[in-house]
């Protein structure tokens, strides 16, 4: 019976990730916000935004690893999930991308502040290695892709917990929303960088948010059901690490 509930999940994980990858097709501009796409001002505008976080982000890393080191290996599979996902790019709005984010299972087991740099290492690798976004352009990527959505998917987290007590139901709509509040962000991000001719940021924000949705929505979702299944994989093998994470993890206390 164990052996065909295991048989299932890999079978559904691959179907996602192959639906994900299908979805995702190699294009020199896909990326989040390009290099250089950003007027200088707005670049460094969200560079100063992001850089608080990323310096609380490697305190509480600091802390995580220096006293609790079992959980190193927890934090570099929160990593690589997020590597995984948000390399895979669906061009979408002019200049930008639709792609997964990966970062609410990071956010549900260990806080936002952590993902805040591992998201953004992510970013750079990425930017560095596969031409996906910029250097000029990471303070905003990582804003909205490492910051906002972290955040917003822990609240999510434990605000359903809290109502609902619904473990798995409360991760997947994590995930799903710190996926789509990482493109509201970029549409606001964008939207305020370029405001319309005829009603301004507020116009422009809907006309990028509305291109977003055509391919962040289902994304978004599928994304949600994807964290859902490693999340169930995590607990059949490796509940040990779950436990411990449970104890000393002020953020995973109702996992």
């Amino acid at each position: 019976m164990k052996k065909k509930k295991t048989i299932g999940t890999l079978l559904l994980v691959s179907g996602l990730t192959l639906y994900l990858s299908l979805n995702a097709p190699e294009s020199a501009y896909a990326m989040h916000i390009m290099e250089g796409f950003l007027p200088f001002g707005w670049a460094v505008f969200w560079w100063a935004a992001f850089l608080p976080f990323f310096i609380l982000g490697l305190r509480a890393l600091r802390k995580i690893t220096k006293e609790t080191p079992e959980l190193k290996i927890m934090l570099g599979l929160a990593g690589a999930f997020t590597f995984v996902l948000s390399a895979l790019k669906i061009p979408s709005v002019t200049g930008s991308s639709s792609h997964p984010t990966g970062t609410g299972l990071g956010a549900v087991m260990f806080g936002p502040l952590p993902m805040s740099v591992l998201g953004s290492i992510v970013l750079l690798f990425q930017a560095l290695l596969l031409a996906h976004g910029g250097l000029t352009t990471l303070g905003a990527n990582a804003f909205s892709m490492a910051v906002a959505g972290p955040f917003v998917g822990y609240m999510v987290y434990k605000g359903m917990m809290k109502s609902t007590g619904k473990q798995k139901l409360s991760i997947f709509t994590a995930a799903t929303l710190a996926d789509l509040s990482t493109y509201i962000v970029t549409s606001l991000q964008l939207a305020l960088a370029f405001p319309a001719e005829q009603g301004g940021v507020a116009a422009s924000f809907l006309k990028f948010g509305g291109i977003f949705a055509i391919t962040q929505i289902p994304l978004a979702i599928s994304e949600g059901l994807l964290t859902v299944l490693i999340w169930n994989w995590l607990q059949a093998y490796s509940s040990e690490e779950l436990s411990l994470l449970q104890r000393k993890m002020k953020g995973a206390r109702e996992l």
